[in-house]
């Protein structure tokens, strides 16, 4: 099983070394001490953990769709040109870019600091391990 050292879990969940420990000693996130004598969290939990924490923003619009995979933000950024148009959003800890025309931008009246919703559909997610390991 893998395990995940308190700073390494605190850099994955974006918070400090401080409350993750404040956590694991309030026994929100549970915890043991591997063979080094080290304070350590099972992947598992801390995944549950991580998956318990998310919140995530209501969709404003009202609309209901199949596609689950909805982000509410703000529109950070735009770069267009004639024809296509490049649109940035910060939805919580998620950057999303999409590109799309220039018309569309306008039709939608997006600028930065609009509040926006990126819908993603796609027919391949590819997920990769770090270093190379399966």
């Amino acid at each position: 099983m893998t395990h995940f050292r308190i700073a390494e879990a605190a850099r994955l969940l974006g918070v400090s070394d401080d409350t993750v420990r404040r956590w694991t000693d309030g026994d929100a996130l549970p915890v043991s001490i591997d063979a080094s004598g080290r304070k350590v969290i099972a992947g598992a939990d801390l995944a549950a953990f991580a998956r318990a924490q998310a919140h995530s923003v209501p969709d404003p619009s009202g609309i209901g769709r199949s596609a689950r995979n909805r982000f509410v933000g703000l529109v950070t950024a735009i770069a267009s040109d004639k024809v296509m148009s490049q649109v940035e959003m910060q939805c919580g800890p998620h950057r999303v870019v999409s590109l799309m025309s220039t018309e569309a931008v306008e039709e939608l009246g997006l600028e930065v600091g609009s509040l926006a919703v990126s819908v993603v559909k796609a027919t391949h997610i590819i997920v990769e391990t770090p270093g190379g390991m399966a």
